[in-house]
């Protein structure tokens, strides 16, 4: 982005639904500087869809894809509002 930001978003679609991942989608939506989290979604194997804010890790209640890109989306914004009101 033109700030210096990444935004990255990696969906695999699973062959199978399983346990952990009922929704057969395996995710990974990044938002940050280089070597700097902000903001993440993923479900990683053993952790189950969770978020991450800054250092905050958070167990994400997951929908739909279109929800999941909504809420990622919804806090990047909410991030660059506060962002702007710090500088």
């Amino acid at each position: 982005m033109p700030d210096g930001t990444i935004i990255e978003m990696r969906v695999w679609r699973l062959p199978n639904p399983t346990a952990e991942r009922p929704h057969g989608l395996k995710y990974s939506l990044f938002f940050g500087r280089p070597g700097h989290r902000i903001i993440a979604y993923d479900n990683e194997a053993g952790k189950g869809d969770h978020r991450h804010y800054d250092d905050v890790e958070s167990p994400y209640q997951f929908r739909s894809l279109e929800e999941l890109i909504h809420d990622f989306k919804t806090d990047i914004a909410a991030f660059r509002r506060r962002d702007r009101h710090h500088h």
